[in-house]
């Protein structure tokens, strides 16, 4: 093949040079075992050590040579074309496999720039011309999570290139001062660029490979948290369609919890205008799992941040017209609860529970029953207790517009159940809040009476004086 000939001739040249360079003897000049001391002074090599050195340095520049060689890319759209090139570089990315995975020395700078090279030609390209059809886009229902992914035609090589930058990155003779040159600022946004891709196998690679270069850059921490905010940012405000969303939010996961206490305030600057404002994309199921793991991270933290940042701002995100939002809105909001203390509840529990009663009384009975579901939850019930002086003439009269007539037997089934749970607990305040109710449907009604016999009055009178003209 070309390529081998290729290889053989320039493994025959790196042979040349190396050996014109040493003094002594060479592998053309046998030097026997049991050769006398003249041939070992002190300064010369022995062809133990000429051997060594060669071999070390024909690894060397035959792993150039290599890098080189992988660095060609092929058309993957035509499987027919270039078969035999294709196995040999598929081949030679195995062969550098091996040759990270068992270095025993620092890699040089040539070698960096020559892996940096290799892995710029083979991953920072243009994506295939398929429609971003991710979970991510603007037109998500829930039906597209059974959707099938689009896979890459050139992934058997890519992975193998993903492989070996892992590999590299985690390399224990990898010189970090070093590499950063290498891996600067354009290397990180391009490599953050990827996260778009429609494949989502090499977003899982690149959630790996992001996850261990950000432990171990520590010099571009903060260029990467500002480059991967500015992606958020993008995707809330303009484009609401990015395909690794969940992926980049799974690294943050991880990145939030090596936050030092106490937050610096540029983490919960994140936590306010990035992490927050992801709850309102349409397509915010798709990755709410993972937001919702980030904004408990900071809770953890922090306690106090429920109160001043994350229920105002859920509160203020709240989807109003999209139900299937809604109840997972309500998911989040009850894992909140789990694990705040009765002196954070005290603060939020007004406005939060004048939101869970508009739920109870929503029409679409998933939204109806996934509220009243939240009194199973027995931390709930005992944060609310003592405070169902405050609570409960909140929640009563929602309870009681359901018994009135919600159109769904299961909602209204429920909601009979947690009425029952409110009598037990408090039987004089319940029974107090539905009087207090009463009396207002009763002067509400006739408010509204009032002001039906106003509006037929002036109909009256106007068709009374109406004049048609002449």
């Amino acid at each position: 093949m070309w390529v081998d000939g290729w290889i053989d001739r320039c493994r025959s040249m790196m042979w040349k040079q190396l050996l014109s360079k040493f003094p002594g003897k060479t592998s053309s000049d046998p030097v026997s075992p049991s050769s006398g001391s003249d041939d070992n002074e002190e300064g010369a090599f022995s062809s133990e050590d000429v051997y060594s050195i060669e071999a070390e340095q024909e690894k060397r520049d035959l792993f150039i040579e290599k890098l080189n060689l992988c660095s060609v890319v092929f058309d993957f759209s035509d499987f027919s074309s270039n078969l035999v090139e294709k196995d040999v570089k598929r081949q030679s990315l195995g062969e550098l496999l091996e040759y990270i995975a068992s270095a025993d020395s620092k890699f040089s700078d040539a070698q960096i720039d020559g892996m940096c090279m290799m892995f710029a030609a083979n991953l920072f390209r243009p994506f295939p011309p398929n429609c971003h059809s991710s979970l991510s886009s603007p037109s998500f229902n829930a039906d597209n999570f059974d959707d099938d992914p689009v896979f890459d035609p050139c992934w058997p090589h890519l992975q193998l290139v993903y492989e070996l930058l892992l590999k590299f990155i985690t390399s224990p003779w990898l010189d970090v001062k070093v590499a950063k040159d290498y891996m600067d600022h354009t290397f990180i946004l391009k490599l953050l660029n990827l996260f778009d891709s429609d494949d989502p196998r090499e977003r899982d690679c690149l959630k790996s490979v992001l996850h261990r270069f950000y432990g171990k850059f520590m010099t571009h921490r903060s260029f990467i948290r500002k480059s991967v905010s500015n992606i958020f940012h993008t995707f809330v405000i303009e484009t609401q369609s990015h395909n690794g969303i969940s992926e980049l939010l799974e690294v943050f996961g991880s990145v939030i919890i090596g936050f030092a206490l106490p937050l610096k305030e540029e983490h919960k600057f994140f936590l306010l205008k990035v992490l927050i404002p992801l709850h309102k994309p349409k397509s915010a199921p798709a990755y709410l799992q993972q937001l919702t793991f980030c904004v408990m991270q900071f809770i953890d933290k922090e306690p106090n941040l429920v109160s001043t940042t994350v229920i105002p701002g859920l509160l203020r995100c709240w989807p109003l017209t999209n139900p299937q939002k809604e109840v997972m809105f309500l998911s989040e909001l009850e894992e909140i609860m789990e694990s705040i203390d009765t002196f954070e509840f005290q603060k939020i529990m007004i406005p939060m529970f004048r939101r869970i009663a508009c739920c109870i009384n929503s029409s679409h009975f998933q939204v109806a029953e996934r509220a009243l579901l939240l009194w199973n939850n027995v931390t709930i019930i005992s944060l609310m207790t003592p405070h169902r002086n405050v609570i409960l003439p909140i929640i009563i009269p929602a309870i009681e517009k359901n018994v009135m007539g919600h159109w769904n037997q299961t909602v209204l089934n429920v909601t009979m159940n947690v009425r029952k749970m409110f009598c037990e607990m408090d039987s004089e305040l319940v029974s107090s809040c539905q009087k207090i109710f009463h009396e207002e449907e009763k002067q509400r009604a006739a408010l509204e009476e009032k002001r039906r016999k106003t509006w037929a009055d002036l109909d009256s009178a106007v068709s009374m004086n109406y004049k048609p003209l002449a």
